[in-house]
C-alpha cells in the first residue's frame, strides 16, 4: 500500500533532499513549487489538474478497500463518516488553528536558518478556476495523508501488536520523510503534526476531524500563498 502511496513519495523526497545538499547552494537558494501548470493552454491544464487529482485518490480507495472486512464498514472502523459533522467541523478548526500558527512560524525560522527551501505553494496562473482547483488539491492531500498514513497504518500496526507511541512514532516520521524534498525543517514541522494528529486519532479513533483539520491547513496555504509574499517578501519569496 505504502509503496504505490506516499511510501514511494518518502523515498523520492529523500533522494530529491540529498540532490538539494549535493548541489552546492544552501537549502535557503533552492524553492520547490506545488500545485505548478501542467501545459501553456488553459483548457488542457485545467484537465491535466484534475485528473492529476482524480488519479491520486487512487490508493485512497484502494486503503478502504484493504481496510473493508465481512461486517466491519472501512468508514466506520477509521472515523471517516460525517455522523457527528459539527463536532467534527468543530474539532477540524481546533486543530488547524492549533497546528497552522506555529507551523508558519516554523516555516520562517526554518528558511531564516538555512534549513528549508522556498516552498511555492501555488504558481498556478490566474484563472477561473484556480481557486477550485486548489481547493481539491488540499482535499486530494488530506484525504492522502489522514485515511493512509493515519487510518490504514494505524490499523495494520495495531494488528501486528505495535503499541501506541510507537505506531504515533512510525506514522510521524513518514509524514514527515515525504516532506523531505521542502528541506529539514519542514520534516520536523510536519513530524510534531504527525504526532498530534496520531495522538488524537488514539484518543478519538476518527480521522473525520484530521482531514477537516489538514484540509483547511491546505487550502489557507495554497490560496493565501500569494498574498504572503506580498506582506513577507523575504520570508515567502
Amino acid at each position: 500500500m505504502l509503496g504505490l502511496s506516499l511510501g514511494a513519495s518518502a523515498i523520492y523526497a529523500i533522494v530529491a533532499l540529498i540532490a538539494d545538499l549535493s548541489s552546492g547552494k544552501s537549502l535557503s537558494e533552492q524553492s520547490t513549487a506545488l500545485n505548478t501548470s501542467q501545459s501553456p493552454v488553459q483548457w488542457l491544464d485545467f484537465t491535466y489538474q484534475v485528473l492529476g487529482v482524480f488519479f491520486d485518490l487512487f490508493p485512497v480507495a484502494l486503503a478502504i478497500y484493504l481496510l473493508w472486512e465481512p461486517g466491519l464498514n472501512a468508514f466506520q472502523r477509521i472515523g471517516l463518516t460525517w455522523r457527528r459533522p459539527g463536532r467534527d467541523l468543530g474539532a477540524g478548526v481546533l486543530l488547524a488553528a492549533c497546528i497552522g500558527v506555529p507551523g508558519i512560524a516554523f516555516y520562517a525560522i526554518g528558511r531564516l536558518a538555512g534549513i528549508t527551501v522556498e516552498v511555492q505553494a501555488s504558481p498556478l496562473g490566474a484563472h477561473w478556476w484556480t481557486v477550485p482547483v486548489l481547493v481539491l488539491s488540499a482535499l486530494r492531500a488530506a484525504l492522502q495523508e489522514e485515511v493512509i498514513v493515519v487510518g490504514y497504518l494505524f490499523t495494520r500496526l495495531r494488528q501486528l501488536d505495535w503499541g501506541k507511541w510507537p505506531i504515533i512514532f512510525a506514522s510521524a516520521v513518514l509524514r514527515g520523510s515525504y516532506h523531505l524534498y521542502q528541506g529539514v525543517g519542514p520534516f520536523f514541522g510536519n513530524a510534531a503534526m504527525g504526532v498530534v494528529f496520531g495522538w488524537v486519532y488514539s484518543r478519538w479513533g476518527r480521522t473525520a476531524p484530521l482531514v477537516v483539520a489538514h484540509a483547511l491547513l491546505d487550502i489557507v496555504s495554497f490560496v493565501g500563498y500569494p498574498l504572503a509574499v506580498a506582506l513577507w517578501p523575504g520570508v515567502f519569496r
